[in-house]
Order: structure tokens, then sequence, then C-alpha cells
């Protein structure tokens, strides 16, 4: 079921990507008219009546953060006064961004297929802060139920408080101070290991004081986090310190109210709040499994450092300046293919050929240095280096040595033509340490996308040709080529993974051969009925291959189902 329901998404925003992308131009156009001519109510409501339309379209293709974007940016146009003053350029210039911001993102989703809404929340955030509205916090998109609670504390050795009401107000007091100076780090971007540090010593000594409270379990979950995000390095991002901010509240209430406020329960919110860190940070520490468990969840896939890399594509160069940037890379890389495509041939090479491939490498890895992307770089570095030392030793490579190089430079390639659809990122530079999955590979993508076209080729004819028979009262001649045609592409589906496929393509053209071809009775309209919904059942599903997506197994279930019926 959550196959098909993503299936159904992505193909859903195929059919209006082209209708997002034009309507937010439209928006754009519309706005910068309202800038230069400030009068002009009619182009301030075009304006509005755009983002209205794109909202109604992300809810129909349940694009979270493009709605809640789409809703903030209406509020904020209505808030624009026809005539606007100067003072109200701060409000137009983040609705621009945003705009901005949301054309990129619908650009991110279109590569990705993966819908990460929480990319949004800065810029909702922007527009939010600029009408002086309180931002949505870091864990808006969340969905748990946070009121039943597990022990916070149980996973920690907290040492018992044995002081008197003296000692405990000391003591309180010098872990709020802790907290305070923490706070002061963060907040004028000091040492922001000292202030997680910091923040834990603080958390766990304020745990100690208000151990067996309900207060306590809040200190125990705000010491983990601050562990947690010291062990995985995780930034403080305006809605951390937004959420640490909150927290010191609760320490200046033990100082000031005494034990009688630990009695209390920490808000839904920033209990929320705080397990959403421990979810993002993709830590595996058993305090903080122990935690997501018991909401039943798992670290997340997408943890912060991806996310933040992720994040950064919307604000950097976009599709277009990748690919262009690409080609130039993949140029300098095939007059290098070239040059060893000779050296492979078994022509005795000019050792300064070596000296001419090994500059190539060179100046490609100082481009990718300036891209950040260092691992990449310092392969083509490494086989530059590897060239030079042949070159000395005025030597040839063995076979395997160069079969070795020739390998380096394909992956370097395969990375390079990914920085399209992954932008330049962590990803992309981590491909260069050679152990990328299987369908992480580019010439296999780009395998697939042929195979996935000529099987819907193969397909479009098959119901033609089929169609073509039945209305020439049963003409075999319409039908020769077919258990051909689909068996070509047998083969095709078993090269990019999908015996599920192939073995129902195989079963579907056993059937034609046997049932329409070869068969002296004309065929009854059950098989026929049951062959045409295969081969549709077959078209529906190759939609998926080639995209990022899970293919919908159903449909092939279906196929065979259909054909099982008519004891094809």
């Amino acid at each position: 079921m959550v196959q098909s329901s993503l299936a159904t998404k992505s193909q859903s925003f195929d059919l209006v990507k082209s209708e997002i992308e034009q309507t937010i131009k439209q928006a754009e156009s519309s706005l910068e008219r309202f800038q230069e001519n400030r009068e002009s109510g009619e182009d301030l409501q075009n304006c509005v009546d755009f983002l209205n339309q794109l909202r109604g379209i992300f809810i129909l293709v349940e694009l979270r953060g493009g709605i809640l974007l789409c809703q903030e940016a209406v509020t904020m146009a209505n808030d624009v006064p026809v005539g606007a003053n100067d003072d109200k350029n701060i409000l137009l210039t983040t609705l621009n961004s945003a705009l901005f911001i949301l054309r990129r993102y619908v650009e991110y989703y279109h590569q990705q297929r993966v819908d990460h809404p929480e990319l949004l929340l800065p810029v909702i955030n922007d527009l939010r802060e600029a009408r002086k509205e309180k931002p949505y916090p870091e864990s808006c998109f969340f969905d748990i139920d946070v009121r039943k609670r597990p022990d916070f504390c149980s996973g920690m050795s907290l040492q018992p408080f044995e002081g008197n009401e003296a000692e405990y107000e000391i003591l309180a007091r010098r872990m709020r101070l802790t907290f305070q100076v923490a706070l002061l780090g963060m907040l004028r971007e000091r040492n922001e290991v000292v202030s997680q540090k910091l923040f834990g010593r603080a958390a766990r000594g304020l745990a100690r004081v208000c151990r067996g409270t309900p207060m306590g379990g809040m200190w125990c979950l705000a010491s983990i986090v601050a562990d947690t995000m010291l062990d995985r390095a995780m930034p403080f991002t305006k809605a951390r310190k937004r959420m640490f901010m909150r927290i010191e509240k609760y320490a200046r209430e033990v100082v000031y109210v005494g034990k009688v406020s630990t009695s209390k329960d920490a808000p839904d919110s920033l209990i929320r709040d705080m397990i959403y860190v421990l979810y993002r940070s993709g830590s595996g520490n058993p305090e903080v499994t122990n935690i997501l468990s018991a909401y039943r969840l798992t670290p997340a896939e997408f943890p912060d450092s991806m996310l933040e890399a992720h994040a950064r594509r919307l604000y950097g160069p976009g599709a277009d300046v990748l690919k262009s940037l690409s080609e130039a890379l993949q140029e300098e890389l095939n007059q290098l293919k070239d040059k060893l495509d000779i050296i492979e041939r078994g022509i005795e090479p000019d050792l300064a050929e070596f000296s001419s491939i090994a500059e190539t490498l060179e100046r490609l890895g100082n481009t990718l240095v300036m891209l950040d992307l260092n691992q990449l770089a310092g392969k083509c570095r490494g086989e530059a280096s590897r060239l030079r030392s042949w070159e000395s030793e005025s030597r040839s490579p063995s076979e395997d040595e160069l079969y070795a190089l020739a390998d380096s430079v394909l992956g370097i390639e395969d990375a390079i033509m990914q920085i399209v659809t992954r932008g330049i990122t962590s990803e992309t530079d981590s491909l260069a340490a050679g152990d990328r999955k299987r369908d992480e590979s580019l010439y296999l993508q780009e395998a697939t996308y042929v195979v996935a076209d000529e099987a819907r080729s193969a397909l479009t004819l098959a119901k033609r040709a089929i169609t073509a028979f039945i209305e020439s009262d049963y003409d075999r001649m319409h039908l020769a080529n077919l258990p051909g045609t689909l068996h070509s592409i047998w083969g095709g589906l078993h090269m990019v993974g999908d015996p599920g496929a192939a073995g129902v393509l195989e079963r579907v053209a056993a059937s034609i051969q046997a049932r329409l071809l070869d068969s002296r009775e004309a065929p009854s309209p059950q098989v026929l009925e049951a062959l045409a919904d295969a081969l549709t059942s077959l078209e529906y599903y190759i939609e998926s291959i080639g995209k990022r997506e899970d293919r919908n197994a159903d449909l092939l279930r279906l196929a065979e189902s259909s054909m099982n019926d008519v004891g094809l």
C-alpha cells in the first residue's frame, strides 16, 4: 500500500510539475512588477492568486512544506498595502526569497522523489519573523504523541542529592549559572563544543536537584540532547537556540520558585522538540535509541548532517548551472579517456603523455577543491601522482595498473555526472570512496532509463498489434514479430535487476505464442481481456523503472492474477 501511494504521489507530481514552475514564475513576475510600481494593486493581487493556486496544487500532490510556505507567503502578501512605503521592503524581499527557494525545492523534489518539508522551515520562519510572528519549532513536521512519557532518567547514573535546603539552593544556582554561561556562549556563537558540554553538565546537575519529580525527567532528556549534539557535532540552529532558551526558563524557576516548581511537567511542545533533535541526530547510542524506541521510532535515515547538506542545495546553484558545470568537467575527462584508450590498445605511449594526463587530473582536482569536493579531488591527485611516478621511472604501466587507473577515472566521471542530481554535497563527494551501491551507479541508471523506454515502446506495440489482430478477424500476420519483440526486452529487465517483471513478460510472450499464434482456434474474449490487463499492468509497473521511487510489485501480481484466471 505504501509503495502504491509513493508511486501515485510521484506520478501526480510529474503531471503538474510544469504547471507549478510556470505559476511560480508568474508569481515572481507579478511581485517584481509591484515592487517597481507600488500603486499597482492588480499585480499584488495576481501574486496572491498565484500563491493560492500553488497552495492548491501542493495540497493535491501532498508536499507539506510547499503548502505551509504558500500559506505564510499569502498572509505576508496580504500584509503589504497598495502604495507600500520603504518600510515594507523587508516583507517584499523576504517574499521574493521565499519564491526563489520554493522554485528550488520543486526542482529538488523532482530529482530526489522524497519530500523533506523541514528543508523549507527556515524560509517559512523568515516569513513569520518578518511579520513579527512567532516562528515554528524545529519539530513542526514531526508527529508523535508525547503525552505518555518514558523514564528519561532510566539509563543515567545520577547521584542522589542529600543536602539541606541551603545546599539545594546553592547547587541549583550554580547549575543555572552554568546553563546561562553555555547559553551566552551559544548566542554569541563562541565555541559550540564548550557550550554543548556546559549544557550537558548543567542539565545533569539540575536533574540531580529535581530527581524523582516530573521536572527531573525533562532535565535528564535535556542532558541526553546536549550530549548527543556534542557527539554528532550538531550545530546550534535558530530553532535549537530558541529551544535552549525555553529550557533556561525552568532552570530559573528551580532557583526562584524552589522545589515546588519541580512538581509540574514540562510542556509537550518542548519535549517534542528535544525528541526531534535525538531523532534527527541519527545517533545509535543506547540512551538515544531507548528513548526513540519508547515512541516506536528509529534514528532518522536522513540525519542532521545530510539535512544541512541538502539545505545548502536550495541556496546554491540551480540545476541548469550544475548541468553546465558537470558537462564542462566531463569534457575534460573525455579528452583524458581518449588518451587512456590509446594506451590501452597497446600502442606504445609517449612517456610525456603520462605528464599530460597527470596535468589534466591535477587541474580537475584543483577545480573540485574549489567546489569543496575534497575526497574526489584527493582521488584525482592520487592518480596524477601515480602517473608522475610512471613517468619518472620511464616505464609503461602493467595491465592491472592501467585498469585500476581507468576504473578510478570512470568513478570520478560517475560522481561528476551525479552533480546534476545530487548537487555539490557531501553525498556526491563520498562517491569517491568507491563503496557505492549498485543502484547509485549513473551508468546503470542510464541503462535502466534505456531499458524502461524500450519496454514502454514494446508494450505499446504489443497492444496495437493485438488490437489490429482482433480488427482483422484474427490475422496472425499482425502478431508475427511480437514474441521476439517482447523477448528482446526480457533480457534488459534481467540486466537492470528486475527478474520479477522479466518473468511476467516472458509469460505474456509465451501466452501470445501459444494462444494466439500457434492455436488454430480463435481466442476467447476472456483470454484477450486477460492479456490486455496483463500488458496494461506491466506498462504501469514499468513507468516506475528508472525513477527514484519504489516499484509497485502489486502490479506484477495483478498481471499474473489476470493470466491465472484464464489458465494462461
